[in-house]
């Protein structure tokens, strides 16, 4: 039976920023923490398990997944400006049987308040963000709560404001992963897997513009690792991601989502704004994608003998599931939608698999 979410649907952003973590996130427990045996970019930590950015909205988020094992959590992908929410809802049940595969997800899925096991929902929040000086004042936070065998990480996303060039654009990112870098944070994730130029383009597919981004994100950042969030990739294009980028980056983190169509019950559009016929789809659903993306991304990366780590999400929801990610090649696994609704998760992760 699912338990009630650390994030609450029924409220607003700013609602859930200001008030929560809720439920299970805000009970208080604290779990033993295990000492560092797994290694990740050069970082020793307690169990090879974390969040990724979405559901993690600041440092009170951060602490509570912290506290319950979620050792590597992300903090909400932030901007370099002010950016409202889109407008509420935000999250809601996908009633979607077996996998969402590609050709499913472009027929109109039906969403609901309602969320039952297996568990997949859509989100739909634009990638908010408060100003810098308090998101860079609440990562700061966000990295001093983490214990030895602990990393707190933090995504970006760099937006081509109103009047900017091709130049102000790149810009934008390296000065976020700058401003990221200068909280303390030892691994910067750039989110290239959501809209950043428009309603529907996903920067990761292009190829050329990653690598000019990334390159010079890791000109201005050093010896701090970036991390790229990307797409459910087919096989040529991956590859071509891989051998253009792989040897820039320090790794690969994917999924994010699948978009797809979102309707009511009785057919119509189930988030207000014209933006918004189509939603990412997230959970047990797009499981296979993540999969698929890890097995590969271990593939490419040991034919082409590379180093990058791999951060395999999607679809994580019961701990039979983490096995599969670390199985398929994932040095790091994510869960979001499971970790919601189960703040137990991690717990119940390590304690079927205590060797990872």
């Amino acid at each position: 039976m699912l338990k009630p979410p650390f994030f609450d649907p029924n409220k607003t952003y700013a609602e859930n920023w200001e008030k929560g973590p809720f439920n299970g996130f805000a009970d208080g427990v604290v779990l033993p923490l295990d000492k560092p045996r797994f290694d990740f970019l050069g970082e020793k930590l307690s169990y090879p398990i974390g969040i990724p950015a979405g559901p993690l909205l600041n440092a009170k988020f951060v602490k509570a997944a912290l506290d319950k094992g979620f050792n590597v959590p992300i903090q909400k992908t932030v901007r370099s400006r002010v950016r409202e929410s889109n407008e509420w809802p935000n999250v809601l049940g996908a009633d979607i049987e077996g996998d969402l595969t590609l050709k499913k997800a472009e027929v109109p899925i039906v969403v609901r308040n309602e969320y039952k096991e297996p568990l997949s929902i859509t989100n739909s929040f634009g990638n908010p963000s408060y100003d810098p000086e308090i998101w860079q004042k609440d990562l700061r936070e966000c990295v001093a709560y983490a214990k030895l065998g602990q990393l707190v990480m933090c995504s970006f996303e760099g937006t081509k404001w109103e009047g900017f060039s091709h130049e102000d654009y790149i810009n934008d990112w390296v000065q976020g992963a700058r401003m990221i870098k200068d909280t303390g944070v030892k691994v910067v994730e750039t989110n290239f897997s959501c809209p950043n130029e428009g309603a529907a383009s996903l920067l990761c597919f292009d190829v050329p513009k990653v690598k000019l981004i990334t390159s010079a994100i890791k000109n201005k950042i050093g010896d701090t690792k970036l991390i790229i969030k990307i797409a459910y990739f087919g096989d040529d294009e991956l590859r071509e991601l891989v051998k253009e980028t792989g040897n820039i980056v320090d790794g690969f983190a994917a999924i994010n989502t699948i978009p797809a169509p979102v309707v009511t019950p009785d057919g119509k559009q189930a988030l207000p704004g014209a933006h918004r016929v189509r939603s990412g789809i997230c959970g047990h659903a797009v499981k296979w994608a993540g999969l698929s993306m890890t097995r590969r991304l271990a593939a490419l990366r040991k034919e082409l003998g590379m180093k990058y780590a791999i951060v395999g999400s999607g679809g994580v929801t019961v701990p039979a599931d983490f096995k599969e990610y670390r199985d398929a090649g994932a040095d790091l696994v994510m869960t979001a939608t499971g970790a919601m609704w189960n703040p137990y998760l991690a717990k119940e992760i390590k304690e079927a698999y205590p060797d990872a």
